[in-house]
């Protein structure tokens, strides 16, 4: 088993939306935990095949079992910001010769972010990925995309360490599907995203415990991969 400790001072971990506000989960999700550590490890989830116009999720790649806990609970905020976008149909097409390529929509949008991220994210099940992973951290593994953020490229992180020993810390579990008593901090988590066919895309709401503890409970563990 593998254990990271995360701090960011700012992230946002998006749903598939449209519109003039975009929300964001209350934590870090499992497919956005999943796509940091296979971008720690220099695998690159990339596939492009000519046809679609945003690039797949190739298969083949690692499965293992995460879990994921908070230190603290970040705050959520939003704020105003301009979209600039390729609008479906002839909306603004008068600006494509200004704007020299670029996004010629420019439309008034909200935003949700997240502030002061702390998180462990726990992996288990794939001792090669694991090693992969802890290479990637001490600049041993090749990068093939980038620098590690979260949710936005300029969101980047201020501390990402493995650690033997957990804290105590408010693991997230999927609620049952009884539902049981409301708590605070329910939030829908992405598990798994499918950029083909959003009908497969996977997700499921998550309650954290209400007593934080240093040991992960079982069903806290979620299975990701491809």
């Amino acid at each position: 088993m593998l254990c990271l400790y995360l701090e960011a001072p700012f992230a946002a971990f998006r749903t598939f939306t449209a519109g003039s506000f975009r929300p964001t989960a209350e934590f870090i999700t499992p497919s956005a935990a999943y796509g940091l550590l296979l971008n720690l490890a220099g695998i690159d989830m990339r596939e492009d095949d000519g046809c679609h116009p945003m690039t797949l999720i190739r298969s083949g790649l690692p499965k293992f079992r995460l879990a994921l806990g908070a230190r603290a609970f970040p705050l959520v905020h939003s704020l105003y910001q301009q979209l600039h976008n390729y609008p479906v149909g002839i909306s603004s097409k008068e600006r494509a010769d200004d704007t020299k390529g670029a996004k010629y929509n420019i439309v008034p949008v909200r935003r949700a972010f997240l502030s002061g991220l702390k998180a462990y994210i726990c992996v288990d099940g794939s001792p090669e990925t694991e090693e992969q992973v802890r290479q990637g951290l001490r600049g041993r593994r090749p990068r093939a995309y980038g620098l590690p953020f979260l949710g936005d490229n300029n969101f980047l992180i201020d501390r990402l360490e493995p650690v033997d020993r957990l804290q105590e810390a408010f693991w997230f579990r999927p609620v049952p599907p009884s539902g049981g008593s409301l708590r605070e901090h329910v939030t829908r988590l992405t598990v798994r995203i499918d950029r083909a066919d959003m009908a497969r895309t996977t997700s499921a709401l998550f309650a954290p415990e209400q007593q934080p503890s240093a040991d992960i409970p079982a069903d806290a563990w979620v299975e990701v991969g491809y």
